[in-house]
């Protein structure tokens, strides 16, 4: 209850995850069927990266900071655009406003697909609630994230994305999430998951990983990257992504704008990437 997203917002980790959020959501919409959108640990929303909390440990600046001044390829930059479009940084508040998932997903999705929010800490839930507005289509609550997906999957339209995004302050956080996922994935197999996590205590990781395919999840593609050598770093310096029932061509993507990303986000010997399949079909 202590981790407040406002320090570490638009970092490495965010715009990782964010980039592939979007891509998955943009293949999602190109069928007319509405789908539904849950974010398990939705944070505040909208965040000031101009405040205090944000400029002192400057992680933005390493992460969007970088991004807005780069200059990727073609082939990357159109794949970029709508995490672009979605997050403003084509505005002039670009450099004030980063949004979260939520408002992220919330930007993108259409008039008839619906989003499912939980918060769990008391004052970003507030912010939560003012951040997304007056919109129907969303329903934000204060609740544990893990309790919440339990009882909110399957969704009606039977079509939609869960992102899985804790904060990992707690020792049993990996245990928490496999059981949360293995738990909905039995009631909706056909949902897609999108997990994110820290890549620090690398042996808890390998673990999680292992533990996952225990479980008997199909398809599950893996998406890591290292913005310098993990291990010999002293911050957070990897972050990874499990996703089940990744969209059709995710893969291929990623290997296009994980190069490029990399390169640009590195701040040290080390920095690396990798995608492959911890379960097949």
């Amino acid at each position: 209850m202590n981790y407040r997203h406002i320090y570490h917002a638009g970092n490495f980790a965010d715009v990782l995850k964010h980039i592939f959020l979007t891509r998955a959501l943009i293949y999602l919409m190109r069928k007319e069927a509405p789908l539904r959108y849950f974010d398990t640990h939705a944070g505040a929303g909208l965040y000031k990266i101009d405040r205090d909390e944000a400029e002192r440990t400057g992680e933005w600046s390493e992460g969007v900071g970088r991004m807005l001044a780069a200059a990727p390829p073609q082939s990357v930059q159109d794949l970029l655009a709508p995490w672009f479009e979605a997050a403003g940084l084509n505005s002039e508040n670009a450099r004030t406003l980063y949004p979260g998932s939520p408002v992220l997903a919330q930007r993108l999705l259409r008039r008839d697909d619906r989003l499912m929010l939980s918060e769990l800490h008391p004052a970003d839930a507030k912010m939560l609630t003012r951040a997304i507005g007056r919109d129907k289509r969303v329903k934000a609550i204060n609740i544990d994230g893990y309790v919440a997906l339990n009882a909110w999957a399957p969704p009606l339209e039977r079509r939609g994305l869960v992102l899985i995004d804790p904060p990992f302050e707690a020792p049993d956080e990996f245990t928490r999430l496999l059981a949360a996922l293995d738990s909905a994935w039995r009631k909706w197999p056909t949902g897609t998951y999108m997990i994110w996590y820290p890549r620090k205590d690398l042996p808890a990781v390998g673990r999680f990983k292992s533990d996952l395919v225990k479980t008997g999840v199909r398809r599950m593609l893996c998406i890591e990257q290292d913005v310098e050598d993990v291990a010999a770093s002293q911050t957070l310096a990897g972050s990874g992504l499990v996703i089940v029932n990744p969209p059709f061509g995710l893969e291929d993507e990623a290997r296009t704008i994980l190069p490029f990303l990399t390169q640009t986000l590195a701040r040290g010997p080390g920095a690396s990437w990798r995608v492959d399949w911890l379960a097949g079909e």
